[in-house]
Parts: C-alpha cells; structure tokens; sequence
C-alpha cells in the first residue's frame, strides 16, 4: 500500500493563480526526487450538502473571498515520503530566495494551513 501526504490551505480567491505558479515548480521538486504522483485540487463545490457531515469550507474556517486548496503527494511508503523530501526540502531551501520565502507567506497563510501522512488502506 502506498503513503500520501495530504493539505488542506485555506486561500484567497484572488491568489489562486500565483499559489499555482508556485505548485507548478513544488511538482517538479517532489517528482524529481521520486514522488509517484503530485495533485493540486482547487476547491470549487465545497457548499455541504444535507445530511453531508462537515464541508471543507467549515473545516478550513474559510472567511468570505477565500477557497481551500486540496493538495496530496503519493509516495510508495512512509520511508520513501521521509526521504523524498528529505531531498525536495533540501533542494528547496538552496534554492528558494528570502524574496521567495515572503511571497509564499503572502500569498497562503501558514497559521492555517493543515498537514499530514496517511497509510492507504484502500487503493485501485
């Protein structure tokens, strides 16, 4: 069975298209270094519908003008994830610039922002 890394980022509309320039080279980073396969989910339905337990919107505590980013990295193990981004973190922190450091808390807010691995127990 395979790991996946799974985030929920609450996120303003209005920075969707420069959070995805931003997932556009976090995907080249991750599958570079041996990732299976990279998403990057933008919410668009994410009104609960009845008798639907609790929506994204409310677990996110989305304010007005904001969305959640549903994003998941499949990995072969849990060891694989630790080393996969050993790697990718490595890589990332040569190469990212103070500049690009204050333009990611720009645009996402970290303080919100939600994480963690999960062991498949079901897959195709």
């Amino acid at each position: 069975m395979s790991y996946v890394d799974g985030y929920v980022i609450p996120m303003k509309k209005e920075n969707i298209s420069a959070y995805k320039k931003m997932a556009i080279q976090g995907k080249k980073y991750w599958l570079k270094h041996g990732a299976l396969d990279y998403y990057e989910c933008v919410g668009e339905d994410l009104k609960v519908k009845k008798g639907m337990g609790r929506g994204f919107g409310k677990l996110a505590k989305l304010k007005r003008g904001e969305t959640a980013i549903f994003s998941f990295i499949v990995f072969k193990s849990r060891k694989h994830r630790d080393e996969v981004n050993k790697a990718v973190m490595h890589e990332m922190m040569k190469r990212m610039t103070s500049k690009d450091k204050e333009k990611m808390g720009a645009i996402m807010d970290m303080k919100r922002f939600a994480y963690g691995g999960f062991q498949t127990i079901v897959e195709k």
